[in-house]
């Protein structure tokens, strides 16, 4: 038992340092690249690599998890991560941003999915919303200092990526501690008909809980990578912008156990349609006060602890959908669906700024929440850990 305690907190501590560089690349990129006078829209543009990254992966990652275990899955998406990073000083061309950012989208799916689908494996349904609300906070907490990073482009350009770059070094070598384990398998595993077969069944089943990773995925490209393009040409400083984001981090770290043990006593259904609604009020707000640096703040705080949990209570919902041997194939559609609203956040959002300058950014989100909460609302299933037989 302590062992595998060890082996958690691992790869929890891991998740972090990822959820640092995600953090930080967004609002520091679209700095970058606005200062140096791109257009929203290929600023946009730019963002959507590191998901494009994600779509294109995602294919091929269940077999090779199946036959070599997490362990060597995490280590290599990890280095991918690393490697990249470093690379970004070399020289500042928006093709070899985009590519290396399309390379960090491939290493940190390859990260979060194994870990993702370890963890879930692992826990007991009636802890598996809290260990994976510790996961999304840990991630949260590294999410949320990471655009606190942004300020240090005007020392150096380099210095954030050096330093996460390092960060996350760190982090790698960690990892060597963990003891490999290869998941639960089933009969056809390397047969494509099977894999067709199970991702047909994962979205039969679970179709419904990959809806909370596409409007996260949406909400967090478009909070950080069209939102610092919309607050310059507003006139708000680089500093400001950085805190209004981690407003919204600070706001999911809050609440993600408090929602995560919520929905393992009260259904995630019920927790889910509560907190996308109240995204959907918190984000109406913010655009009525989207001059006002405290009332931002404030907006982001409130709706980080409403939808800051939706990517892990997403996937706990999909946990308690899908058999265990469904549950890679699971995970990597909530990591499609992720990827599929983050390509989506950035260009949509590129283009409102671009076209509609005198409508508030924020309507976008809070359209998309409503829908969703809509969807849910009415055909979202209420059984909290109910199994379907394959």
């Amino acid at each position: 038992m302590k062992k595998s305690n060890v082996q958690f907190w691992i790869l929890v501590s891991i998740v972090s340092l990822s959820g640092f560089s995600q953090g930080m690349l967004l609002p520091l990129i679209a700095v970058i690249f606005e200062k140096s006078g791109i257009s929203s829209s290929l600023n946009g543009l730019n963002a959507t690599a590191l998901y494009i990254g994600i779509l294109l992966i995602s294919p091929f990652m269940e077999l090779p998890l199946r036959k070599y275990g997490y362990k060597p899955i995490i280590l290599i998406g990890a280095g991918t991560v690393i490697f990249s990073l470093f690379l970004f000083p070399l020289w500042q061309s928006f093709w070899f941003w985009f590519i290396l950012r399309l390379f960090i989208g491939i290493g940190d799916h390859s990260l979060h999915f194994a870990t993702q689908t370890w963890i879930t494996s692992f826990s007991p349904e009636n802890k598996r919303g809290r260990n994976i609300s510790l996961y999304g906070l840990f991630f949260g907490i590294g999410f949320a200092a990471g655009p606190l990073m942004t300020p240090l482009v005007n020392i150096s350009p380099s210095l954030p990526f050096i330093v996460s770059g390092c960060l996350c070094l760190v982090g790698w070598f960690f990892l060597l501690a963990v003891k490999n384990d290869i998941p639960e398998q089933s009969k056809g595993i390397n047969s494509f008909l099977e894999n067709i077969k199970r991702f047909s069944k994962a979205w039969k089943y679970g179709w419904i809980a990959f809806l909370p990773p596409l409007s996260y995925g949406f909400l967090e490209s478009s909070l950080n990578g069209s939102f610092p393009v919309f607050a310059l040409r507003i006139g708000m400083d680089v500093s400001k912008v950085s805190i209004i984001l981690s407003g919204f981090a600070i706001g999911s770290i809050i609440t993600q156990l408090p929602l995560g043990i919520l929905s393992d006593k009260y259904g995630r259904k019920s927790v889910l349609t509560t907190v996308l609604f109240l995204g959907f009020i918190s984000f109406t707000t913010a655009s009525f006060l989207e001059y006002s640096f405290i009332g931002l703040v404030l907006c982001f705080l409130i709706s980080g602890m409403a939808v800051g949990s939706t990517f892990s209570l997403g996937i706990s919902y999909m946990s308690d959908l899908l058999p265990k041997e469904l549950l890679p194939a699971g995970n990597l559609m909530c990591g499609i669906f992720f990827s599929l609203g983050s390509l989506c956040g950035p260009i949509i959002g590129g283009l409102f700024i671009q076209f509609f300058k005198h409508t508030s950014f924020f309507y976008i989100i809070s359209m998309v929440l409503m829908m969703i909460t809509f969807i849910l609302f009415i055909f979202g299933k209420k059984t909290l850990s109910q199994k379907i037989n394959s």
